[in-house]
């Protein structure tokens, strides 16, 4: 970016949302460590951070910031510092990791299992769970909390719950089972287009060949998820965790014993809601309707 002919430099007020959260221990070590490497490499080419901020279109404040392990550098610093101070790659080979720190650390925490688990069940009474959104459906619905997100923290958490889909991708891909109740369907989250696009999308998925989705229709009698959401993870290990809003405080349950009984209700969930072929049929009927 230019004005008048001369190059304006990133400043702190262009990247918002970009501070490093103080209470997230793991996130402000592994950004600690890239500043600190940013530094010594700059160093080692004897370039000063006012020269160094401009080869790669940054204020000098800001790679400071940077180096001092105060914010999080963006994928595309990290490519242009490489580039500029001759790294050979190992700045950009950062990237992954300090990605991974934008997002809220309870997110990461669930994606990383989630990335381990060979099969995952989950039933949410309130909303469609966040695996199956479309990001305009997430947005719509982080728009609503209050107190309001900042718009940084707002595309911060978006951002967050679109990665965690990378588990579609996986291979093996896990066995994936939702459960969704009508309500949730029914709820007017985002506008008609909005509303289209997440028909559209839990469509899509609900036909691959690893997901079963069940609708849980609004006329049925009452059932063990009513008091809240209900996730099972299990991993190639054996292992397994689960958690449940109306179980063992919402915390998650590791013993064997408080697993049965959560997998006691969430098997009792999937046999009274809608089967697969009739579930997606009936979102079928609503994308129709809309």
């Amino acid at each position: 970016m230019s004005v008048d002919g001369e190059v304006r430099l990133r400043t702190e007020a262009d990247e918002p949302g970009w501070e490093v959260d103080p209470d997230d221990e793991w996130g402000v070590a592994v950004v600690a460590t890239v500043g600190r490497q940013v530094k010594l490499r700059r160093e080692a080419v004897g370039m000063r951070a006012g020269d160094f901020g401009k080869a790669v279109g940054y204020g000098e404040d800001l790679v400071y910031k940077i180096e001092s392990g105060k914010r999080i550098p963006r994928p595309e610093f990290l490519d242009r510092a490489d580039e500029v101070l001759g790294a050979g790659g190992l700045l950009a080979a950062m990237k992954e990791d300090v990605a991974k720190v934008r997002y809220p650390k309870k997110v990461r925490d669930l994606a990383q299992m989630e990335a381990r688990a060979v099969e995952i069940g989950v039933y949410v009474c309130s909303s469609i769970p966040g695996l199956l959104q479309t990001p305009e459906h997430a947005r719509a619905l982080l728009e609503s909390w209050q107190p309001a997100y900042s718009p940084e923290d707002l595309e911060r958490r978006v951002a967050a719950r679109m990665a965690r889909r990378a588990i579609y991708d996986r291979c093996p891909a896990p066995a994936l089972s939702f459960v969704l109740e009508e309500a949730t369907l029914r709820r007017n989250v985002g506008g008609t287009i909005v509303r289209r696009q997440q028909f559209e999308r839990l469509l899509e998925v609900g036909h691959m060949n690893n997901v079963t989705l069940q609708v849980m229709p609004m006329d049925s009698g009452p059932h063990p998820g009513m008091s809240g959401r209900i996730e099972v993870l299990k991993f190639e290990d054996g292992t397994a965790v689960g958690r449940s809003d109306g179980a063992f405080n919402g915390r998650p349950a590791h013993d064997p014993r408080q697993l049965r009984i959560l997998e006691l209700r969430y098997g009792t969930i999937r046999a009274q809601a809608l089967p697969p072929g009739e579930s997606l049929a009936f979102i079928e009927q609503l994308l129709g309707e809309t």
